[in-house]
């Protein structure tokens, strides 16, 4: 047992003696912005018993602001105290130093930074080629970057390999851990809009709701939609002021910790898929929004969230959207209104098109009439009349029966005096399929 405890010390010496027998030193530092010194200003009223010590005091102090001794900030900038906080979406910067703290010179030193993440592990040294060679008190310098891709933890791993003069080769590593927290949370709600006036597929409206999870503020730089190839995409967070647009959120565009704010946007199908019905149907891709902001400083980071998808609204076999209809109309007088018949199936369909009057609204034309054969997301415009018997608002359901009839739902009416202001009308349709 005595001869177990002493090898054990001895073992223990051992290790000791490796670790101080390193002739290089190894030092990393976070690289960040500093930040501006703020000061707690006391004041007291003239006729206190203190007088005018406090503003005295402070004019004196070279950290407040000449002029403006009472404001919090002052002229001064902080170096970091901490290692402080690193987001997603933020850059990762670090000052790496190996200094030669013996007296010898030391050759064929290697420093090597990895990154490593809870699925990868990256290489962040830039270069990987040996010094041939340290003399005493000097230092390698290098600086290292990294936009940060994932939350969760992080570990910088440096090494560092030399070779002494007696020839032996040495080697040692350093573990740098650190969290990645999230900074934003992004929220998405997609709203489809039918546009009974439209030629094209129905629009879609997305509204992203950005909050800042963050203790500090952040200045919103840039908050944009990068849509998919199927879709154009509009802006509607400026309003028009004149010639120049201005934001709704104002010139300073800050978000307070915990503050949240909405950014709406319009997606419309591009031309040529929107005359294919077929296409945009299921889940569809919308685009991925690009999210950029600073904070102290000017420290900058950049989010951009996964593919957004939404399932696009189902139609049914046959769809009927209106291309012409006019604004207003006078009572028991034709007039006339463009349909538009698009084949959403995946068969060949032989329509009938028959006309069905209501207690206010009234067709004018032939009903059981053949439309034709129309293929697969095939479109086809029909030219019909109406005529309006009762003045006042008329709203009218929509229904889909089993056995192969479609109603469209067309539009709504309004009227004031001897003119009705047109919108709503049951179509009936019957399609057989081939």
């Amino acid at each position: 047992m005595q001869v177990k405890g002493q090898s054990s010390a001895a073992d223990k010496m051992d290790v000791s003696q490796a670790k101080q027998e390193h002739l290089l030193a190894l030092k990393v530092m976070r690289l960040t912005k500093p930040t501006l010194f703020t000061n707690m200003p006391v004041t007291c009223e003239d006729r206190d018993l203190p007088g005018d010590l406090f503003i005295r005091l402070m004019k004196d102090d070279p950290s407040t602001v000449k002029g403006a001794e009472t404001l919090i900030l002052g002229e001064m900038l902080t170096l970091p105290q901490n290692f402080g906080n690193i987001f997603l979406g933020e850059t990762f910067s670090s000052y790496i130093s190996v200094h030669n703290d013996s007296n010898q010179v030391v050759k064929d030193i290697l420093v090597k930074a990895d990154l490593q993440t809870s699925s990868q592990r990256l290489n962040l040294s830039a270069s990987n080629s040996a010094v041939s060679e340290l003399k005493p008190e000097c230092c390698i310098d290098d600086v290292i970057h990294h936009e940060v891709k994932e939350i969760g933890t992080h570990i910088l791993v440096c090494a560092v390999s030399y070779t002494t003069q007696t020839g032996e080769k040495l080697y040692f590593r350093k573990f740098f851990k650190f969290q990645v927290l999230k900074p934003l949370d992004v929220k998405t709600k997609f709203y489809n809009a039918e546009s009974d006036l439209s030629s094209v597929t129905d629009e879609v409206f997305l509204e992203a709701q950005i909050q800042n999870i963050t203790t500090s503020p952040m200045f919103m730089e840039k908050v944009s939609l990068e849509p998919s190839m199927m879709y154009n995409v509009t802006e509607l967070n400026n309003v028009s002021a004149g010639i120049e647009s201005e934001s709704t959120f104002g010139r300073m565009s800050y978000l307070q910790p915990l503050d949240t704010r909405q950014y709406l946007y319009c997606l419309k199908p591009k031309p040529e898929f929107a005359e294919k019905a077929g296409v945009i149907k299921g889940v569809t891709v919308i685009g991925k929004l690009d999210i950029v902001w600073k904070t102290n400083l000017g420290e900058r980071g950049r989010l951009q969230t996964s593919q957004l998808q939404r399932m696009a609204p189902g139609y049914g076999d046959v769809r009927l959207s209106l291309e012409l209809i006019p604004d207003t109309v006078s009572l028991e007088e034709p007039f006339d209104i463009t349909c538009k018949i698009t084949n959403c199936s995946e068969r060949t369909m032989d329509l009938e098109l028959e006309m069905c009057n209501t207690r206010s609204v009234h067709w004018c034309g032939v009903s059981g009439r053949q439309l034709g054969k129309l293929s697969p997301s095939a479109s086809l415009s029909i030219p019909l009349k109406l005529l309006s018997s009762v003045q006042g608002l008329q709203v009218h359901q929509t229904q889909t029966s089993s056995v192969g009839f479609y109603h469209a739902y067309i539009a709504e009416a309004k009227c004031s005096s001897q003119e009705i202001l047109f919108s709503s009308q049951d179509v009936e349709m019957k399609s057989e399929s081939e």
